[in-house]
């Protein structure tokens, strides 16, 4: 979570607290109080209807031995620090014990999987342990994620292995200490014991450490959790285990009103209290994606199940920080059409936010749902241009060109494949630099090489059908998608074929050149907007400090993700910790800026987990 209040939590009493121990932890589990449990406490598949929570146990694991825990997450809770060091936080933190006063428990949710309604999903591999309220008041949602099967596993198994909990463990954390709204991690707990996956699909499944990661958060709720009433779906033929039952949408609206946005609700009733909800919900999602698009984050899984209702970065996947500036950048190996492109993503969040709107007209009429998402883009948009004009060091005026100015650096970013963060970051030497010269050599050292252009403009669909490819696409673009090819892909190609016509007799002098040239301008505009800026009153001196504050020096890169992960499935699990460390620091410079080797440029992470 952000340090300013995002959460909007409600304080229940601030009382001066002593840290608590593992047996001692205050729950106050308001949620299964609020919102109806089934009675039906039975483990096994099943449709839930008309209820919002089915009670489950943790399962039992092999060995439990820590990875890592995070001690400033986990003082959200007001544990004390020391209690990481007791031989039974392993038990507690793997589920092979209940903390005291946990009521474990499985959410029944619905969702838009890759825009298609998908029926009853539900925390499949998740799992609810109850809400602590800390000494200030705050109350934290606990929960497992790979801790045994549940109501809503389907076919899984309920767990998470090494890697994949690794990987939301490490982002989580790293996504709070760049200021960005999300939800916590407070360890990762691995075992003996083993289940199958198969990472890449390929019909080779390899047997994995299960994993179990615990997520702090003042909530779980998601846009998903208000479509289990959806009516059956036209084109799936799926509907949402509720259907028709008003009066529960009715008490968890009011739960969510009540406990979450009590600041913007107010006295408000009726539908002008459930426009203020919505209006709040759409304001904290556009500002959030803008965030995300500052630093290059790409999600990688936007569906409605993954959408908090309280602004927060939810469900750590196939994601990745962007490396080379693309915007029709895929994180995730397993989305074929590129929908959920890094590009895309503000507009796939308008798209969640009108499809949580359906969910909730019985309660909000319509035309007033609407105005609440008409405001998103402007709100999006203002967010991303002063994050962006605090990027580029324009401080002390706005000019209705800086949107321009900052569209064109992204356009040469992505024409000469320079890096995303480390550009941005040795944007604070350039505004100082005394020539075109010694600026050029800053942003050189991020460009990628000619090896790893070439490589990265090599036709992915077969040469000899791309013409036919992109003529299809022309007339006919989602005839192309049901055959497994969407738009992206194919844009991506022409893109690719332009450049690949430009390089391919290239050296890494004649590429240094290319660049060059097409920074030339750029810079001269630059120049003249910073010297615009002088005069308005920003002080040269303090630039580049202001700059330094709001662009990363290090990201979570995915080939360091990688590095960790294979330290730790030897038992090694000093990448990992060695990572937490230097993730709590951002923006602090320490040595030569991270970049991408070579072998990495393969990577790839899928839904598998």
């Amino acid at each position: 979570v952000p340090r300013r209040s995002h959460s909007r939590m409600r304080r229940i009493g601030t009382l001066a607290r002593a840290m608590a121990t593992l047996e001692t932890l205050r729950f106050d589990n308001l949620t299964l109080r609020a919102l109806p449990v089934e009675p039906n406490t039975d483990n096994y598949c099943r449709e839930v209807p008309n209820a919002c929570f089915s009670r489950v146990q943790p399962g039992h694991v092999d060995e439990p031995a820590l990875v890592a825990a995070a001690p400033d997450a986990l003082a959200l809770l007001d544990l004390d620090p020391k209690e990481i060091e007791r031989p039974e936080f392993v038990d507690y933190f793997s589920g092979n014990k209940v903390l005291p006063g946990a009521d474990p428990a499985a959410h029944c949710y619905c969702g838009h999987q890759f825009g298609h309604f998908s029926g009853q999903l539900g925390d499949g591999a998740a799992m609810y342990l109850g809400e602590v309220v800390n000494g200030k008041g705050e109350r934290w949602e606990l929960q497992f994620k790979g801790a045994g099967p549940t109501p809503y596993s389907r076919q899984g198994d309920g767990r998470k292995v090494l890697r994949s909990s690794i990987r939301e463990f490490l982002c989580s954390e790293a996504m709070h200490h760049l200021g960005i709204p999300t939800t916590r991690a407070g360890s990762v707990v691995t075992s003996s014991s083993r289940v199958a996956r198969d990472l890449h699909y390929s019909g080779n499944p390899q047997m994995e450490k299960v994993t179990v990661i615990t997520r702090i958060s003042p909530t779980f709720l998601r846009f998903g959790s208000f479509e289990i009433f959806k009516k059956r779906d036209a084109i799936t033929g799926r509907a949402g285990p509720s259907v028709g039952n008003h009066a529960l949408l009715q008490q968890m609206v009011a739960h969510t009103e009540d406990t979450y946005f009590a600041e913007v609700c107010g006295a408000l009733e009726g539908p002008d209290r459930h426009e203020a909800f919505f209006r709040e919900v759409c304001v904290r999602t556009a500002r959030l994606v803008a965030e995300w698009q500052s630093v290059g984050f790409c999600h990688g899984v936007l569906n409605t199940d993954n959408m908090s209702i309280v602004g927060l970065t939810l469900d750590y996947g196939p994601y990745a920080f962007m490396e080379p500036y693309d915007p029709t950048f895929i994180c995730n190996g397993s989305d074929d059409n590129g929908r959920y492109t890094y590009g895309a993503q503000p507009a796939i969040c308008r798209w969640n936010l009108r499809k949580l709107a359906e969910a909730l007209l019985p309660l909000l009429p319509a035309d007033r749902a609407a105005a609440c998402i008409e405001q998103y883009d402007a709100i999006f948009d203002t967010q991303y241009t002063a994050k962006l004009r605090r990027k580029l060091g324009i401080v002390a005026s706005a000019e209705a060109d800086d949107t321009a100015l900052a569209q064109a650096l992204l356009t040469l970013m992505e024409d000469t494949f320079a890096d995303f963060t480390n550009t941005f970051r040795v944007l604070s030497g350039v505004a100082l630099s005394s020539s075109d010269e010694s600026a050029l050599e800053l942003l050189a050292q991020h460009w990628t090489l000619i090896a790893g252009v070439k490589e990265l403009v090599q036709p992915r669909l077969s040469p000899e059908h791309l013409p036919m490819i992109i003529a299809m696409y022309r007339q006919n673009p989602r005839m192309l998608e049901g055959m497994g090819i969407g738009g992206v892909r194919v844009q991506t190609e022409i893109r690719n074929a332009k450049i690949r016509g430009e390089v391919e007799s290239l050296d890494e002098k004649g590429l240094y050149e290319r660049n060059a040239k097409l920074w030339q301008d750029w810079l001269t505009r630059y120049r003249e907007r910073l010297a615009r800026d002088d005069a308005a009153g920003a002080i040269r001196a303090e630039r580049a400090t202001a700059m330094d504050a709001v662009n990363p020096a290090f990201v979570l890169r995915n080939y360091l993700l990688q590095q960790a992960i294979e330290k730790a499935e030897d038992g090694d699990f000093s990448g990992v910790q060695g990572l937490l460390g230097r993730l709590r620091r951002p923006y602090a410079q320490e040595g030569d800026l991270d970049r991408r080797p070579a072998w990495a440029a393969s990577l790839c992470v899928t839904c598998s987990s």
